[in-house]
């Protein structure tokens, strides 16, 4: 069987035969099946097991494992085995050890620790890659492969190595061409900065104060490319050896190390790892103005930073994405030094051609400060969600509690003592032919992408407010209105959207203007703070803000205010102004940021009362495009509550924690609250989901 043929959602777990006896192996494959699992991801941190010294291979025992797969009636996803090298070759070859940013070397004792900028580490990686495509890329249980694990984990998505200092100078001397034009990007005549030399410039770690933000930038798109680079190496060996079977790569929620679009580029889908009760740290880090949030859910976690990364998985390979220009780094004289779309194959076989959530949490976690044991019903609550997202499979992490080493207190589908988990039973009762498979198209587009993100937080003058926690702001205040919501690069096509919003699009070219000024021709455009601050090189434009997106703003920016977390600054609707009469005599208030702007053609909607900024605009329109410039959750949801109106979308409010996500003709009912709660005339049980036909909810 070709894989993805299905026509629902599928389901997988996380196993690990060798943590285990081979007597258990067979029983637990058993087990899986009569699970209604499909899918099993083996092999990730096996490369021990399965190269015990350099150049002998043992392969007997992983032979073994997948043919008792096989016979079980399971299909293996395996993983190439680079996130944990060998102690043979840290002691073989110790500069392969990462850097860390105090400059000190990682050593091994845990995983990733390994220098992705190290031409001998990724010899070693392109070996054992080939090893194992050659053992098993035509396997008929073999359906596809996992690069890696988690690029990124450990804070390790930036080596700080001689290697990577020698690779950085290398990367800017083809990126610039000359030191004259770097030293005009980067601004270096600010502090004597200038280089007369590339082997003067050193890595932006250990610098007195502040770096230079460009020079940051630039190194963390270096760092980015290596591992676009290291991942590229290992598809072009799978491709080339295992015909016929999918790539993808499980990657972490709102993990900021590298550019996850670049890095997909050359899969043929991308999962990620979805642990909800552990993802509310983000709430704590974020310091919301409802800091009763993270406690609320702390059994559940909350639906929107869930959904959020749904949404943002699923847009990394859709559609609208594939003629996405490579980066926006390439419009600075900048070439690199690897495709940034690597040429594949991607398989046809699926329909909807959706994510994976590669592994889902199915009980408590490990690695957050407080790991609460989730409510009932939480584990078929995330399944359903990530089906109405969008996501084909999903997959368990784990299959059995590990009874050894770092994640002891981490929880699997099986207990240590191998009795059923609760979750065990909640994936028993799950239906699967329920959740039929299609396409998510929707009409409203939220734009993220990652150089923004990196400017936005190398400098975010403003305690408790960063990248994340202002797009966060936009896409929850959209998902309680009931709208279902894309998340996708700003490059990409936006024909199809009626309302596309930009919360934090701290980046601007001129190309990316032009695309920008094309689509609000046909649809609303609202911005939030900072858009257009800075451009490709990380400069602000000499201009000032908006730069290339001033004319279709019909503003420039006037004043900004960094606000201590206790302060606050009131904004009410402009007296006189175009809004309807129910928003005049509401207020809001804005926290961490608010910036005022100078109206060149575009209309005061809102204008901030008291402080020094009183009086000055705080939302602006300019014919179909809004821009707000304060941070305020309520008042984002009545901007975006009219705008959404105004498109024909019919907004519907929702209770907190109540959810409405649509995938084909099917929308899922969710109550994340462990409590009822009384919608629509009817009663949601606590932690429960309800698949809804087209004419049970007015939507």
């Amino acid at each position: 069987m070709l894989p993805f043929q299905t026509t629902h959602l599928e389901l997988g777990v996380c196993d690990y035969p060798e943590h285990v006896l081979e007597d258990r192996w067979a029983d637990y494959a058993a087990a899986q099946k009569a699970l209604g699992l499909r899918y099993v991801r083996i092999a990730e941190f096996a490369w021990s097991r399965m190269e015990p010294q350099p150049g002998q291979y043992d392969w007997a025992w992983l032979d073994r494992a997948i043919d008792i797969y096989a016979a079980a009636g399971l299909e293996v996803l395996l993983c190439t085995p680079t996130a944990a090298p060998p102690a043979w070759l840290v002691a073989q070859h110790p500069e392969i050890l990462p850097y860390g940013r105090t400059g000190q070397v990682k050593t091994s004792g845990s995983r990733r620790h390994c220098d992705l900028s190290s031409p001998i580490y990724r010899a070693f990686s392109r070996r054992i890659t080939q090893a194992m495509a050659e053992r098993y890329g035509q396997h008929p249980a073999v359906v596809g492969w996992q690069t890696d694990n988690e690029f990124g984990w450990g804070d390790t998505a930036q080596s700080y190595s001689p290697a990577a200092l020698k690779g950085f100078q290398g990367w800017l001397e083809e990126r610039y061409g000359s030191l004259d034009t770097l030293n005009e990007a980067w601004g270096n005549v600010f502090w004597s900065m200038e280089y007369a030399d590339w082997t003067q410039i050193p890595l932006p770690h250990q610098a007195v104060s502040e770096v230079n933000p460009a020079h940051a930038l630039d190194f963390l798109r270096f760092s980015s490319d290596q591992i676009v680079q290291f991942q590229a190496e290992q598809v072009a060996l799978l491709r080339e050896l295992s015909p016929g079977r999918f790539i993808t790569h499980n990657f972490m929620g709102f993990f900021s190390g590298f550019d996850h679009y670049r890095v997909t580029a050359g899969l043929d889908f991308a999962s990620w790892d979805s642990y909800p009760t552990g993802t509310l740290q983000a709430l704590h880090e974020w310091k919301l103005a409802e800091p009763h949030l993270a406690h609320d859910f702390a059994r559940t976690g909350h639906p929107d930073l869930t959904g959020f990364n749904h949404d943002l998985y699923r847009g990394m390979l859709s559609e609208s994405v594939k003629n996405v220009p490579s980066s926006s780094a390439d419009t600075a004289q900048a070439n690199t030094s690897a495709p940034l779309h690597p040429t594949h194959s991607p398989l046809s076989t699926h329909p909807s051609r959706g994510f994976w959530v590669m592994e889902q949490q199915c009980g408590q976690v490990n690695w957050a400060p407080s790991n609460p044991l989730p409510a009932d019903g939480a584990v078929q609550l995330w399944t359903a969600q990530a089906w109405a997202h969008g996501a084909d499979v999903v997959s368990y992490f784990r299959w059995r509690a590990a009874t050894m080493a770092q994640e002891v207190m981490h929880s699997g589908l099986l207990r240590h003592g191998e009795r059923p988990d609760r979750g065990y039973a909640e994936v028993e009762a799950l239906k699967p032919q329920e959740f039929p498979l299609s396409k998510v198209q929707n009409k409203v587009a939220l734009l993220h992408d990652y150089e923004s993100l990196w400017l936005y937080n190398l400098q975010p003058h403003a305690e408790g407010l960063n990248y994340w926690a202002q797009a966060f702001a936009y896409y929850r205040a959209l998902r309680a209105l009931g709208v279902d919501v894309d998340i996708i690069h700003p490059d990409s096509d936006l024909s199809g959207y009626a309302l596309v919003v930009a919360p934090a699009l701290t980046l601007m070219t001129p190309e990316r203007a032009r695309h920008l000024e094309a689509a609000a021709q046909h649809c609303q455009l609202v911005f939030g703070p900072r858009t257009a601050f800075r451009t490709v090189s990380g400069r602000t434009p000499e201009t000032g803000q908006f730069g290339d997106l001033a004319g279709l703003v019909g503003a420039a920016l006037l004043h900004y205010d960094s606000l201590y977390p206790e302060m606050t600054q009131n904004v009410a609707a402009n007296p006189g102004g175009s809004l309807s009469t129910e928003h005049q005599a509401a207020s809001h208030l804005a926290w961490h940021w608010a910036e005022s702007y100078e109206l060149e053609g575009a209309e005061a909607l809102y204008r901030y009362r008291g402080g020094p900024l009183g009086g000055e605009a705080a939302v602006i329109r300019h014919g179909n495009v809004t821009v707000v410039g304060a941070h305020s959750e309520s008042l984002i949801s009545e901007v975006l509550k009219d705008l959404l109106t105004g498109a024909g979308l019919s907004p519907l409010p929702l209770p907190e924690g109540v959810r409405l996500s649509r995938r084909g003709g099917v929308t899922l009912l969710q109550n994340w609250n462990t409590h009822p709660v009384h919608w629509q005339g009817q009663e949601l049980a606590p932690v429960s989901t309800r698949l809804l036909q087209p004419a049970e909810v007015s939507i």
